[in-house]
């Protein structure tokens, strides 16, 4: 059965359902290790919702991502974090909210993009892909200052996540083009800091 957006969140929800808080392992065991996909969408996804406000959860979250990034550019075919990662935690109803928030986009995402050019979401690419969400993840602490400045650089790696996730080529190719404009916001940016 394909991998989807939906059926991501389903997972996340039946784990949030299960406890009162929901740990960074607990959610890990819930992606399983079929696709890196999910290693980026949820984070992204979760920084996205009104969570993502929380002064430290975006720097948080590209901690994650960047851990992922590169063990999947050094090809791990598991992902590890430390405990101290593994064990912080969010409550189930904070959890659930996101979903909520993050639900109704999902099951448009899933009818949209879907198994086109697939060979550009495998081997190299996938690699390439983690790369430039290492790169972006980087951006995220010192754009934490800035209101909403962290949606720029999530949200391209967002959308690499959901090109692994669904197998979507021509979304990945899109997201390689968006790269180039979000590496513009964040040097101008940087500029201003």
């Amino acid at each position: 059965m394909p991998e989807t957006f939906t059926r991501t969140l389903d997972n996340l929800h039946a784990v949030a359902k299960q406890q009162k808080q929901v740990s960074v392992a607990d959610i890990l065991d819930s992606l399983g290790h079929r696709s890196y996909g999910p290693f980026f969408v949820v984070p992204t996804s979760l920084e996205l919702t009104p969570i993502g406000s929380i002064p430290g959860v975006p720097t948080f979250m590209a901690t994650l991502i960047l851990l992922f990034g590169l063990q999947i550019v050094l090809g791990r075919r598991h992902i590890w974090l430390p405990q101290v990662l593994l064990r912080q935690s969010v409550t189930s109803g904070k959890l659930h909210s996101a979903i909520s928030s993050a639900r109704p986009v999902a099951s448009k995402i899933d009818i949209i993009f879907h198994g086109r050019l697939k060979r550009l979401t495998q081997g190299p690419f996938v690699r390439v892909a983690a790369l430039m969400c290492v790169l972006l993840a980087l951006a995220v602490p010192p754009l934490e200052v800035i209101p909403f400045a962290t949606s720029i650089p999530i949200g391209v790696i967002l959308l690499f996540g959901l090109a692994l996730l669904l197998k979507d080529g021509l979304l990945m190719l899109a997201t390689f083009a968006l790269t180039g404009g979000a590496a513009y916001f964040i040097l101008n940016v940087a500029d201003v800091l």
